[in-house]
């Protein structure tokens, strides 16, 4: 018995071992860096050919047309002639680092016990060394905001960049919106309660907004002057006070309507839809009320059979095109994993007739914007953050996605990763197999 128990217990610290991240966050920035000739999409729907970008002191110090070919460059020089550099992709909406397997219970922190809980800080729940965080570099994603799931209020996310030993080092903006989950005001039958099968009236949608409407009511009647300690009510005074957004997870017209109802009578100045399947209804109340959709991926199917083969897949420009501010977002089956495709999600928007570089916008500039991180991050300008990479072609194209270099606050970053070395290993085998083949 005792042989056994050792055994097993050796076999669960190798399971650890080999379980830990490899990456290792790059040092700071303490020569400048200076990259030449690149084609620069600047992510505010702009292009600079044969740019100059100096990075300094973990800023964007200069970035100009290069002027000619005896200019003295300062610091370490990328002679980058025939790539392009493109701002760092953000990830809004993300549960990136809360889940490592989703079979292993101990390994998902996205969801507490619990309906109503803005106290719940996603922040302290993110795992920096996630080996599928680290994964997102190589295709250019190099910020994302972490969001709980689960319940009426589902908590409280932040903003974080994806190097970093911890989530004291990731943070980038702490505490950035409160999430809601809008109630649904149909439901399908449960079959194992005895219910018909499909669509249903949900007989508790009222009920489940009064809620929403009542805890509003009583944080605020808490906050106006109490004697006792509600964390709950606690977390709320930062929306009230208008320095945290709401972010509603919702798809119905009819219910994203609501919600702008309830965002007005409760006088919340930062709103924010997330999802928005069918925001196109309700597109000029969300343009009148300027609030942005974060459109869920493009990459799926129609909701119902009636709709466009391709709703989906232009959603996204519908809605620009009505005036709505839009960003992309990847929730959904495998969505940690796919967080990665976030700029093929943008090339498919650009392939259904959206201008391309305006398509770049949504995943950099616009994204910041709806964050609130737009101060320091979604566009190449000087004084910004010097948080961006060099792609051997379009990065909104997978073929050509290629990264030699990226940057997070000047700091270069490494972009080898486990699925890197397990290509590298593979790809070797095969080579050495074909050339065994060859001999024969």
């Amino acid at each position: 018995m005792k042989f056994k128990n050792i055994t097993s217990l050796i076999i669960i610290l190798f399971g650890i071992k080999s379980g830990v991240a490899q990456q290792t966050p790059a040092p700071a920035q303490t020569e400048a860096i200076t990259i030449v000739g690149a084609t620069a999409h600047l992510g505010n729907g702009e292009v600079m050919e044969n740019s100059l970008i100096i990075l300094e002191d973990g800023k964007i110090s200069r970035i100009q047309p290069v002027t000619s070919t005896k200019m003295q460059y300062p610091g370490k020089i990328i002679q980058a002639k025939g790539k392009h550099v493109y701002p760092g992709i953000i990830a809004p909406n993300s549960t990136l680092g809360l889940v490592e397997i989703d079979a292993v219970k101990p390994t998902d922190d996205e969801d507490e016990i619990g309906e109503i809980l803005p106290n719940i800080r996603s922040l302290i729940a993110y795992n920096a060394e996630s080996k599928i965080v680290e994964s997102m570099r190589p295709n250019g994603v190099l910020l994302g905001q972490i969001v709980p799931r689960g319940g009426l209020i589902s908590g409280t996310s932040s903003v974080v960049q994806f190097d970093a030993w911890n989530w004291e080092d990731a943070v980038v903006k702490e505490d950035d919106a409160l999430h809601i989950n809008w109630p649904n005001s149909y439901r399908r039958g449960r079959w194992w309660a005895g219910e018909e099968r499909g669509l249903k009236a949900n007989d508790d949608y009222t009920s489940d907004i009064q809620k929403l409407s009542d805890f509003f009511a009583s944080s605020k009647a808490y906050l106006s002057g109490s004697d006792y300690t509600n964390l709950a009510y606690d977390a709320m005074r930062p929306v009230f006070e208008g320095k945290k957004k709401v972010f509603v997870h919702v798809d119905g017209e009819k219910e994203i309507l609501d919600a702008i109802q309830f965002k007005k009578e409760q006088n919340i100045n930062h709103f924010v839809i997330v999802g928005g399947y069918h925001a196109l209804g309700a597109a000029r109340q969300l343009k009148e009320n300027n609030i942005p959709v974060l459109v869920n991926r493009p990459h799926s199917l129609p909701n119902q059979d009636d709709e466009d083969y391709d709703y989906p897949y232009k959603l996204a420009k519908l809605l620009d095109d009505a005036g709505v501010m839009v960003s992309l977002e990847s929730s959904g089956q495998m969505e940690r994993m796919n967080t990665r495709n976030l700029p093929f999600y943008a090339g498919t928007v650009a392939a259904l007739g959206m201008d391309k570089e305006h398509a770049l916008e949504l995943i950099t500039l616009n994204a910041a914007k709806i964050l609130g991180i737009d101060e320091n991050y979604g566009s190449l300008e000087a004084g910004k953050s010097a948080t961006l990479f060099i792609s051997e072609g379009d990065a909104l194209d997978m073929r050509t996605n290629i990264l030699s270099h990226a940057f997070i606050d000047g700091r270069e970053l490494s972009l080898e990763t486990h699925q890197t070395e397990l290509w590298k290993r593979y790809s070797n085998k095969y080579k050495n197999q074909d050339n065994s083949d060859k001999k024969e």
